[in-house]
């Protein structure tokens, strides 16, 4: 496996009871092109063979006791030591060039310092894969942009220095209600640009649509993620904020 450049880089994964599906991500970080200098497997209270997996592929585990993918994300963030950190979930099957991507568009623009991508869905009906990864996504961002005032960030593909989570981490809500990935765009979005990943380079589960009630649950999660952040970022308060805020750094670099 290649390392390419200076920066180091760790890679989070929140894991409940996956361990079949851990194990087949972490053979995919395995044959990375550009190998990540640490893997962090958060343990967010597994009865299964979770943790056993993730040691056995040499991953740090990181138990995690309060419950919900918000509170494990952060655990795992706030352990990681590379300058980039990288994150997706034990259900996501990463291709070989998913490290060596992320962090060259990292390192592209200095004024980028949080990047996400999208994904392609590699289990249920063949025919409806990519069309369910297209709505799905898309609708995704299409009810968030307002809201943030620029695109979201999606948590199975998102990468972003170390420093802009050291900036944030005091203002994210690590609640089981919290659409996680939302949350953090809010906090992102305030203080650097986000950049968007281009390239077929992440597959997930089709888990969103495994039954009506799953992809209700998502909604109604980004529903109340959107609401914990009014009145302070009610949606023209923080378009002008954020308006303001570009402003400001364009003056610095002039």
């Amino acid at each position: 496996m290649e390392r390419t450049g200076e920066v180091s880089v760790s890679v989070v994964i929140p894991v409940k009871d996956d361990a079949a599906l851990l194990e087949r991500c972490l053979t995919a970080l395995a044959e990375q092109h550009r190998a990540a200098d640490e893997v962090i497997v958060v343990d967010n209270g597994s009865v299964d063979d979770s943790v056993a997996v993730a040691k056995q592929w040499g991953a740090r585990v990181v138990p995690c006791a309060k419950r919900g993918i918000a509170a494990a994300s952060a655990a795992g963030y706030d352990a990681a030591v590379g300058g980039v950190v990288l994150r997706l979930d034990a259900d996501c099957v990463p291709s070989p060039d998913w490290v060596r991507t992320m962090v060259l568009a990292l390192g592209d623009d200095p004024e980028t310092a949080v990047v996400s991508g999208g994904a392609r869905f590699i289990d249920g009906p063949r025919l409806l894969r990519g069309v369910l990864a297209a709505a799905y996504l898309g609708a995704y961002t299409a009810a968030t942009l307002p809201a943030l005032g620029h695109r979201p960030v999606f948590g199975s593909n998102l990468g972003f220095r170390r420093s802009v989570w050291l900036e944030a981490r005091g203002r994210v809500h690590a609640a089981r209600w919290v659409h996680d990935d939302l949350d953090l765009a809010f906090h992102f979005g305030e203080r650097t640009r986000i950049g968007v990943v281009d390239g077929n380079v992440m597959g997930m589960s089709m888990r969103p649509f495994s039954h009506p009630g799953a992809f209700a649950r998502r909604v109604a999660r980004g529903v109340r993620t959107v609401l914990t952040h009014w009145p302070r970022d009610f949606p023209p308060v923080r378009w002008v904020h954020l308006a303001v805020r570009q402003q400001l750094r364009r003056g610095k670099r002039s």
